[in-house]
């Protein structure tokens, strides 16, 4: 029983000494690295991925509380349960826009100004969520309408990926709008973990959007997609090419990605690239390549490989 207790005793000495020594080397590393960017006396404070999960969660909750709040609701209480949740959500989402603030500024300490800052924002944001409700409405619809599959927009609303994305893009949407873009990619990358599916938070989405499917589908920061649009599963909206400045940095923020005029539905598998755009009513069928405008009503299928017929 003594050798097999000094036993552990030793290799507890040995595991923390290991430890010790990882430690120290990430220190070192940790501290160069703050030293190459001029921030070893302050380093940056970051908004919490952890945190702004939760905050997507609690927003989701308050905007649709009988459905993704708490299963105890009575009629009476949907009230309080949303302004309480709303209270606690909307202060912690101030304090990661304080974070996002006082990161960009570079000073040691959040001014005063970025202060009163994060408060607008957050007051600005709450101010839009009804209309986020309302988008979001539309296109829990569509997804319904859309899908055969679908037998009631309550099952959209708590099974569908593509609805989970829509949710955090519409939410991260408004907060890039606002000022804090970190804070809207943080979110959006939530749900492209989650569901597959990535919508950078710069794009523009009218209402009555449907992703079917969903895994697998990327839309680029400045595409633009018009009303009652339908994706499927893998369908990329990119960009053609990435130019560079004389110093061989890539350029930042140019139009890059397809314009999707109302009512086009593109199918699985399909490769939209460049700042093209894709006529009102159009249909772009799967695995399709584009990289052409094309005009209204347009149907756009894979070449077919003329059939020769038979010796």
């Amino acid at each position: 029983m003594a050798d097999t207790k000094r036993t552990r005793d030793i290799q507890i000495r040995s595991t923390n000494l290991e430890i010790d020594t990882i430690v120290n080397q990430l220190r070192a590393l940790r501290i160069a690295s703050l030293e190459s960017r001029k921030r070893h006396d302050r380093p940056p404070k970051l908004p919490s991925r952890k945190i702004l999960a939760q905050v997507a969660e609690g927003l989701s909750a308050a905007l649709f509380p009988n459905r993704l709040g708490s299963s105890e609701l009575s009629n009476e209480g949907i009230d309080h349960y949303v302004g309480h949740t709303l209270n606690v959500t909307l202060r912690d989402l101030m304090v990661q826009v304080q974070h996002e603030l006082h990161y960009n500024s570079g000073l040691e300490s959040l001014s005063s100004e970025d202060r009163e800052r994060s408060v607008m924002i957050t007051q600005s944001f709450a101010k839009r969520l009804p209309h986020i409700r309302t988008l979001l409405d539309s296109d829990i619809i569509a997804a319904y309408e859309g899908d055969p599959a679908a037998r009631n927009v309550d099952e959209v609303l708590v099974c569908y990926p593509g609805i989970m994305a829509i949710t955090h893009y519409r939410l991260a949407h408004e907060l890039h709008q606002l000022g804090v873009p970190l804070i809207a990619r943080m979110i959006s990358e939530i749900a492209h973990s989650v569901t597959g599916i990535e919508i950078h938070p710069g794009a523009q989405i009218s209402g009555s959007f449907f992703i079917d499917h969903g895994t697998g589908v990327v839309i680029g920061e400045t595409a633009v997609i018009g009303q009652n649009v339908r994706l499927y599963q893998a369908v990329t909206l990119g960009a053609k090419r990435f130019p560079v400045d004389e110093n061989g940095t890539l350029v930042k923020g140019n139009l890059r990605h397809p314009i999707v005029e109302d009512d086009v539905v593109i199918y699985a598998g399909a490769t939209i690239l460049g700042r093209i755009t894709i006529g009102r009513g159009s249909t772009i069928g799967g695995n399709v390549w584009l990289t052409h405008s094309v005009p209204p009503g347009s149907n756009i299928t894979q070449v077919q490989t003329p059939n020769k017929g038979s010796g």
